[in-house]
């Protein structure tokens, strides 16, 4: 009788101590997943912010809508006529690059013409201050007579001044100054502005 009381005091002993390991684990494993969810995220060693991947949004910088000048006929003579193209600048002669570009392609409206000749292409475009500096190619000289030849000059100043109207125009040739300009030697007073143009060169 001894010996069963005994043995029944050690399976309750035992049974006791493993209920308090089960109690203790279970415990432990409560306090470890909480810990886990109040732990901050470890800092990043790198020092840098590590930002999750999104599409792309990011609008065009300094949109701006420079014009190109053509000429029209009028009932005395032709005049100069603006047409906007509309570019999204990101470096800084972009806008003016992109207006010459669509310049020396020609028109693209019936009604509208130009005098440069085909061809000519833009070798350099340069902005300072109130200064704009157009080197073309040696197309740019080539045909037409004095009114053809003035005509082209007043393309490009205006063109190269339309987002600074009161801008001096500088012209090269191969990257040498525009001092005369054809077979019939139209004289040109660099630099350039659109009312000195108006005053000396008369369409």
């Amino acid at each position: 009788m001894k010996d069963q009381q005994e043995s029944n005091r050690i399976s309750s002993g035992v049974i006791a101590a493993v209920s308090a390991v089960v109690v203790a684990v279970g415990g432990g494993v409560a306090w470890f997943t909480l810990q886990s969810n109040n732990t901050p995220t470890p800092s990043n060693p790198s020092g840098r912010i590590e930002q999750p991947a999104q599409p792309s949004t990011r609008q065009p910088a300094n949109e701006q809508s420079p014009n190109v000048y053509w000429l029209k006929p009028t009932d005395k003579n032709v005049a100069l006529v603006p047409q906007p193209v509309r570019v999204a600048s990101i470096r800084p002669n972009q806008p003016l690059e992109a207006a010459f570009q669509s310049l020396l392609a020609g028109p693209t409206e019936g009604t509208n013409s130009t005098t440069i000749p085909k061809g000519t292409k833009l070798l350099g475009l340069k902005t300072e201050n109130d200064e704009v500096h157009v080197n073309l190619s040696e197309d740019f000289t080539s045909g037409g007579g004095s009114t053809s030849m003035m005509g082209r000059v007043g393309q490009v100043v205006y063109t190269a001044t339309t987002l600074n109207p009161k801008a001096k125009v500088y012209i090269d040739v191969n990257g040498k100054p525009l001092d005369v300009l054809g077979g019939e030697g139209v004289e040109l007073q660099q630099p350039l502005t659109r009312e000195s143009f108006q005053k000396n060169y008369p369409l």
